[in-house]
């Protein structure tokens, strides 16, 4: 196991998984510049780690991610708008990369998620919370709009368009159970039971072939948008022969017919 630095971010190698951990706890994990900074390179670098098969993503403390720090010096000034458009897009590209790279991501959210921290758990693969959860389209409660950091984008494909249009055009918060009853998280469970919750698709994940578990979130990406019923079946039949193709389907295969857990190389 090792523990990356600086203490902004905490990244712990447990096998085959990325366990991140916002670590500003006083500040409700709140962006501050060098978070944001290692959080872009951490999700960008992942593109060329295919060793690195699946991130958890975590706040310490009683709260996921508070959203931009507001207190920092360079959001309280941020010049000019060439300064400021450049200063939007370097956070925007942290859900960018999150959803380019090649490993599912679980985000564990506790307490509040709130602007760029309820598009940290949007942009994630899978979204578990526990009973504290609270999230909300916080920007536009400052005077900004609604739609910030993919929101617009996440949203209405997560929840439906109405849904999406109370969130973000109102700034309330959507609490654990109502999440969990439209589909915005998969699970809702006690505090404290966020890590066990999710060992066992944890689990499932690590015994599916490490290829077909990368090809899919790129699928998963890709149908979200595309054109046509058959476009989306040529994604997966394409992927589909590619993965047949592999050392490792033939040890799945394998493995099934002899009702045991497969041994994969990435092979």
């Amino acid at each position: 196991m090792h523990t990356g630095e600086p203490a902004n971010l905490i990244i712990e190698e447990k096998g085959a998984v990325d366990w991140v951990t916002l670590n500003r706890p006083k500040a409700l994990n709140a962006l501050n510049p060098a978070m944001v900074t290692e959080l872009r390179d951490y999700f960008r670098g992942l593109a060329t780690r295919p060793e690195r098969r699946i991130v958890v993503l975590r706040g310490a403390g009683r709260a996921f991610c508070a959203g931009l720090d507001l207190k920092a010096d360079e959001t309280q000034d941020l010049g000019t708008v060439q300064q400021g458009l450049a200063f939007q897009r370097s956070i925007a590209e942290i859900y960018i990369a999150m959803r380019r790279c090649p490993q599912p991501i679980i985000s564990l959210i506790n307490g509040a998620a709130c602007g760029g921290g309820f598009s940290l758990a949007l942009a994630s693969d899978i979204r578990v919370a526990d009973t504290s959860a609270k999230m909300n389209c916080a920007y536009i409660r400052i005077g900004l709009g609604g739609c910030d950091m993919g929101s617009s984008y996440f949203l209405p494909r997560l929840v439906g368009a109405s849904l999406a249009a109370e969130l973000i055009l109102t700034g309330k918060f959507i609490n654990a159970q109502r999440s969990l009853a439209v589909g915005l998280v998969s699970q809702v469970v006690e505090p404290g039971q966020l890590e066990a919750a999710i060992q066992e698709d944890l689990e499932l994940m690590l015994t599916n072939s490490p290829l077909g578990l990368r090809l899919s979130k790129e699928a998963l990406n890709i149908n979200i948008d595309i054109g046509s019923l058959e476009a989306a079946i040529a994604v997966e039949d394409r992927n589909q022969i590619l993965c047949s193709q592999t050392v490792d389907a033939r040890e799945g295969m394998a493995a099934f017919a002899e009702r045991r857990v497969p041994n994969y190389r990435d092979a």
